[in-house]
């Protein structure tokens, strides 16, 4: 008589805070190492191959499929509409994640309500859905009183379940859904705490397909790690369809958007905002706000251009150096790469002769700006100069390329366009590094000296000192 084996279902155990599985019970995650959080989830061994299934619409050629239902739509805000290649696209999932305090809120709420006071052609206006789960709807609405974000067509509900969300979105039936945050929201179908990474994998995954389904434009405000990496699952920002990055420093007004995935437009674009008591304002020329405006300059300045993304900014970086007053001197670097400024003050004193040993140094920048470029080494190598022989570097002069170890300036992507930038803000003098590529048509007036080492931009700075 022939046996029959059947297959049953084997136990599983998973952990409800990373999803980490395991064919045994055990007291503690083996990838995030939680206490109590692995339990029972049945896996059914059974399960073979997805079988095949009718489809409700077949496929059809590429050419026939309606392009205009993936349009931009302008957020009424310029710079983030530069940032996102245009604006919003319905269906698109937009994930904005940013540090506490940095201002996702106070921009999207404005974006919400710029959204909803926009009329269609037709002269219909837009509705928007603001989820918020991190502060209650009065406290939303005194900020949106604050920076005149009131509409009528802007709904607000303040909730942390799923359920009743989604329960809001079939009642409002919006064009724009924004979601603040989406590791506030918390799904009572699987288990983990709100912000773990199987619910933010769970509300993620819901609000993604009512995005594509109502062909409704989604934005979900996510938070960031200490190590500035956004929070929860990876497979988050593969889902999502853009994902922007809210930079900026915290006693700084100056505010960076970058897209760092967009499948609608670029990802090289960088918006400037200001913000302030009155809310956030987009900044269309940003790089005076990193000048010192002095009308006499000092020893220890130097001007640079730096690209965020394909924006030039015109930056200051000053310097000042001090005899020390202890065995090893003091290194201090505000806005710029600390490792780099030691690179640089190494290669002066090698391949320079500068005796700076005996010198504490301080490197900044002006206006918080950051500085993560290599062509700013140039800038910063003349500032530090400038400083150690008590020499003003010429007003109107600009200073950008990469410095290597054995005193070479290396050529920096887009030496035309940020000469260019500095002659409208009025710059006339430039040392940059020499290139095979042309420079382009200059602007009139405006002089060029092509280095090749720093030894070389050394004798350019005091040539033209004298």
């Amino acid at each position: 008589m022939a046996s029959k084996t059947t297959k049953r279902a084997n136990p599983g155990y998973r952990c409800s805070e990373c999803g980490w599985s395991t064919v045994k019970w055990v007291g503690r995650c083996g990838e995030c190492q939680a206490w109590g959080t692995v339990t029972e989830s049945g896996a059914d061994a059974s399960s073979g191959r997805t079988p095949a299934t009718t489809v409700a619409t077949p496929a059809v050629p590429i050419g026939e499929v309606d392009a205009s239902q993936a349009r931009f739509h302008t957020t009424g805000v310029s710079e983030l509409d530069r940032v996102l290649g245009g604006g919003l696209v319905p269906g698109a999932v937009v994930l904005m994640a940013g540090e506490p305090g940095i201002g996702k809120s106070t921009l999207l709420l404005d974006v919400a309500a710029k959204v909803a006071r926009h009329r269609r052609p037709e002269g219909s206006t837009r509705s928007v859905l603001y989820v918020t789960g991190e502060e209650s709807a009065a406290q939303v609405r005194l900020r949106a009183d604050r920076i005149g974000a009131v509409a009528d067509t802007l709904f607000l509900a303040a909730e942390t379940d799923l359920g009743r969300a989604l329960g809001h979105l079939e009642k409002a039936e919006p064009d724009l859904l924004i979601v603040d945050s989406v590791q506030t929201l918390q799904s009572q179908s699987v288990d983990g705490t709100a912000g773990g990474v199987t619910q933010v994998r769970e509300v993620a995954a819901s609000l993604i397909n009512e995005a594509k389904s109502r062909n409704m434009t989604t934005i979900l405000v996510g938070h960031v790690t200490k190590d500035g990496s956004i929070a929860g699952p990876r497979l988050l920002e593969h889902l999502v369809d853009v994902v922007c990055q809210f930079e900026g420093e915290r006693h700084s007004r100056l505010r960076l958007v970058r897209a760092v995935k967009n499948r609608y437009g670029p990802t090289d674009e960088v918006g400037c905002f200001d913000l302030g008591d009155g809310g956030i304002v987009s900044l269309e020329d940003p790089s005076g706000l990193f000048l010192s405006g002095t009308a006499n300059p000092v020893e220890g300045t130097c001007v640079t251009v730096t690209l965020e993304g394909r924006r030039p900014l015109v930056a200051e970086v000053q310097s000042l150096l001090t005899p020390t007053g202890q065995g090893s001197p003091r290194r201090t670097v505000s806005g710029l790469d600390a490792a780099r400024i030691n690179m640089i003050l190494a290669v002066l004193q090698r391949r320079a002769g500068f005796p700076l040993n005996q010198d504490d140094c301080y490197v900044a920048t002006v206006g918080g700006v950051r500085l993560t470029e290599p062509a700013s080494d140039l800038a910063a190598a003349l500032a530090i100069a400038s400083a150690k022989l008590n020499a003003v570097v010429p007003k109107g002069l600009i200073a950008f390329g990469e410095l290597g170890l054995a005193g070479e300036v290396r050529p920096v992507p887009g030496i035309g366009r940020r000469i260019r930038e500095a002659a409208r803000l009025g710059f006339r003098r430039a040392v940059v590094p020499k290139s095979p590529e042309p420079l382009g048509d200059l602007p009139e007036g405006v002089r060029v000296a092509e280095v090749h080492t720093l030894t070389e931009a050394l004798e350019t700075m005091k040539a033209w000192v004298g």
